[in-house]
């Protein structure tokens, strides 16, 4: 694709060099995309779309892929980056707010569906070798520091907590500028790294996976538009694709990656995730107290 074309302007050339190529039903849903503003496909789900173009969510998602977009979420990606970076925040919200409507149901529906599609393409995007390398990396580890911050700190968290519930050291921080150096400067040889960043490049993760290089640790980095960026500096990439719209929350996938990461680890050492799940919940019995009859 040509990247000096506006994402609406790419999608259009796409459908005119295809067009000879689709199929009928992939020409109407190409016929509805050509004519619709770029809100309107942003806001819009697939199930919405193929009803829209009388066929079904299965031909939207294959006319994105043949349009080399990876699926809808892959083109609303390109449309929100877009989209936010010329629309102010509370513009944005508007039009929100008028895509969905106040239907109570339909509220519901639009946020089931914008995280159906974003799992969904979360799956799609998971490469065997890349997984298999952040697993290795991190149960290898003798102490596991789990970065995120902003919209990305709670997916650091939880991985931080479970993977400390499952008897790894691990800790987790959100820290930016100067108060991240304490963090780096207990960086080990032989710990390991994980990041959670969806793409937004930080001057904070260059110099995290400087750090971690120089003393030796491994890095897993988990993100949406950065892997390219990376990937020649870090162990593993993994797909997590973020919201384009701001209707889901932002750590949703990245929370699902970090679950998958938690499980593969657990079926490589059961005995010692099974031991410290058994003294957990001795340790909270024990808070608890004597029970009141």
């Amino acid at each position: 694709m040509d990247n000096s074309q506006s994402p609406i302007e790419q999608l259009r050339a796409s459908i005119r060099h295809l067009w000879e190529e689709l199929s009928p039903a992939e020409r109407a849903v190409c016929q509805f995309l050509a004519s619709a503003s770029p809100d309107q496909i942003l806001f819009s789900s697939a199930q919405e779309l193929g009803a829209a173009t009388g066929t079904s969510n299965a031909t939207v998602v294959r006319t994105m892929q043949r349009l080399g977009f990876g699926g809808l979420p892959g083109l609303k990606r390109a449309l929100a980056a877009e989209f936010t970076s010329t629309v102010a925040p509370d513009v944005r919200l508007r039009a929100r707010i008028s895509h969905v409507g106040h239907d109570l149901s339909e509220i519901w529906e639009r946020v089931f569906d914008e995280a159906r599609e974003r799992i969904d393409h979360c799956r799609r995007l998971w490469d065997s070798e890349s997984f298999r390398r952040a697993v290795e990396v991190m149960a290898n580890a003798s102490a596991i520091l789990v970065y995120g911050t902003g919209a990305s700190d709670p997916s650091a968290r939880h991985l931080a907590l479970k993977l400390g519930r499952r008897g790894h050291r691990a800790r987790a921080t959100s820290a930016t500028g100067f108060a991240l150096a304490d963090d780096l400067l207990s960086l080990r040889h032989g710990e390991a790294v994980v990041i959670f960043q969806p793409g937004r490049k930080l001057r904070e993760l260059t110099v995290l996976v400087d750090r971690a290089r120089a003393v030796g640790a491994g890095v897993v980095l988990v993100s949406d538009e950065l892997g390219g960026t990376f990937a020649g500096k870090v162990d593993a990439v993994l797909a997590a694709p973020h919201t384009p719209t701001g209707i889901t929350a932002e750590p949703l996938t990245g929370i699902i990656v970090a679950d998958a990461l938690l499980l593969a680890l657990d079926a490589l050492d059961e005995t010692r995730s099974v031991e410290h799940s058994h003294q957990l919940t001795a340790l909270r019995e024990q808070l608890l107290g004597p029970r009141i009859r």
